[in-house]
């Protein structure tokens, strides 16, 4: 085969395993909606190894954190902030080559310890594989949202 051949093969593959559906998203009973069985998607309140990522965690109050998540969320590329509430917020990443939609989700909450954190949830829309791109970009995410402001 020559190499349009292959060119053509890969992408009729890529879409094929690109059928879905927009996912429930949100926050029910205290809980980010869990990942699919797709390795696709990454949950902080997952138990599986597979889909389980650690929450950020934060000191300070609320509303401080969820700033300093915002600002670094408007200055990422090709991210729409979509819903951005007191407790939570989502967010609308757009590969650059194929326009792929992800979701990403950050719910602020305390844990029974008192422990301040965000659960997150960053997750594919369509497609079986996403070669590790959410688990990436939340922790970039995580990176920028840990070092001091003069750091970044």
């Amino acid at each position: 085969m020559n190499r349009q051949t292959h060119l053509a093969l890969l992408f009729v593959i890529t879409l094929t395993g690109c059928s879905g559906t927009k996912p429930e998203l949100g926050v029910n009973d205290g809980q980010l909606n869990p990942c699919p069985k797709t390795p696709n998607c990454v949950n902080s309140q997952a138990t599986d190894e597979k889909h389980s990522i650690p929450p950020l965690h934060y000191t300070g109050n609320r509303e401080e954190a969820r700033l300093r998540l915002l600002h670094i969320l408007k200055s990422a590329k090709r991210a729409s902030i979509m819903i951005s509430e007191q407790e939570y917020i989502r967010v609308q990443f757009t590969s650059a080559l194929f326009r792929f939609a992800d979701d990403t989700e950050f719910y602020f909450q305390e844990d029974q310890d008192r422990n301040k954190v965000i659960h997150v949830r960053s997750a594919s829309r369509i497609g079986y594989s996403d070669f590790g791109t959410n688990r990436q970009r939340v922790e970039k995410i995580r990176k920028k949202f840990q070092n001091p402001p003069d750091e970044e």
